[in-house]
């Protein structure tokens, strides 16, 4: 269902310009027998982790549909390209998908410079992208109409986490956020909220974590410095554990607040015992082992069946594919671009427990965010 490639380089990504008008007024990638769908995302390197968890769980509800015999017959493709979160590769990728896999719309994108680069090949093509991971709310406003986006907004996440530090008296927040744009409209977020709770509140310390995570420790020992009681966190994959364990290195003990960015699961099993319960983690979908909602119990048997592991990533891209799915659906036999975008700007639901709505002012259509808290063994408590 998922074709992974590299990026196509030098001369053919150079080439396919010439071919964008014709590629992006016509409506491919539907036929009698499939719709074929593109994903530009970071697919290697320490953030490809989350990002590859979060497609085994789409890759779960894509292949369950396609079991029961597709939508009206029609199995659904993924074809999924490797950007490396860089946004020149991003651009190539998107065109690619185009011109020469001849997609009819996009999913599951992924990082804030990616998706702002990509925006003005989505509305020259008039191709939806549907589902999100890691796309800061500045990006997510400059591509509305072009873009729709499921889990909650940063902003919404940022709000909860500096609602509870201020309930429990921390004072003194550190940030250790991606050095990329979405980390930098994290950061100030932040900033702002401290800000309107009291004139007097300030970030204690800042550090900027490079997507590699090469200067993980260093930023550690940055934040470190500013005596914090608390660390939010929006980073992601192993520079989490590096950052983490150099503070208390350092004779730092601040408690860790983990943005969604963060799979806690994967941080516990790098650390070990380390953690003992210090991580609190927002979560922007529901408890994925609940055993009383339905959803979920689907969802964690179509994880036994194929083996893929239960996680919030996961249950993340299975409940973005749902969406998808539904999208589809509703779009009928004759789906064009043009009607599946106003499926989706007339789109109101429930998935998973998630209320949706597509219908307003925001391109977000969840603003669900709840805290969890990570315990040995990589377990999640609510």
């Amino acid at each position: 269902m998922y074709n992974r490639r590299s990026v196509l380089a030098g001369a053919a990504a150079a080439a396919a310009p010439a071919f964008l008008t014709r590629a992006f007024a016509a409506t491919s990638g539907v036929s009698d027998r499939e719709i074929v769908l593109g994903q530009s995302a970071v697919l290697s390197g320490p953030l490809g982790a989350s990002v590859n968890s979060f497609n085994a769980g789409a890759r779960l509800a894509f292949d369950e549909i396609n079991r029961r015999g597709g939508l009206a017959g029609r199995r659904i493709r993924i074809e999924s390209l490797d950007d490396e979160l860089k946004p020149d590769k991003a651009v190539a990728n998107y065109k690619t998908l185009l011109t020469e896999n001849k997609v009819f719309a996009f999913f599951g994108g992924v990082g804030s410079g990616t998706i702002a680069a990509a925006t003005p090949i989505l509305r020259e093509s008039n191709a939806p992208l549907i589902g999100n991971y890691a796309v800061g709310d500045g990006v997510r406003e400059k591509a509305k109409d072009a873009a729709y986006f499921v889990r909650a907004s940063y902003g919404r996440e940022a709000e909860k986490l500096i609602e509870l530090l201020g309930v429990i008296g921390n004072t003194r927040i550190a940030v250790a956020h991606l050095a990329n744009p979405g980390g930098d409209e994290v950061l100030a977020r932040v900033r702002a909220l401290l800000k309107a709770k009291s004139p007097s509140l300030e970030v204690a310390a800042s550090a900027g974590v490079k997507n590699d995570g090469s200067n993980a420790a260093e930023a550690a020992r940055t934040i470190a410095a500013g005596q914090p009681q608390a660390v939010i966190m929006f980073l992601s994959g192993s520079p989490i554990a590096t950052l983490m364990k150099t503070l208390w290195d350092s004779g730092s003990n601040p408690a860790f607040y983990g943005m969604s960015t963060v799979a806690g699961d994967m941080v516990v099993k790098a650390l070990g015992d380390q953690v003992r319960g210090g991580l609190s983690v927002a979560q922007v979908v529901p408890y994925a082992w609940a055993d009383s909602d339905a959803p979920a119990r689907e969802f964690r048997a179509l994880c036994s069946a194929a083996k893929v592991e239960v996680s919030y990533n996961a249950f993340e891209g299975w409940i973005n594919a749902m969406v998808a799915i539904e999208a589809l659906r509703r779009a009928g036999r004759d789906m064009t671009r043009e009607s599946l975008h106003g499926v989706m700007r007339s789109m109101k639901t429930r998935v998973a427990g998630m209320d949706l709505d597509f219908t307003g002012a925001s391109p977000t259509g969840s603003r669900f965010v709840e805290l969890v808290h990570v315990r040995a063994g990589g377990r999640y408590l609510r």
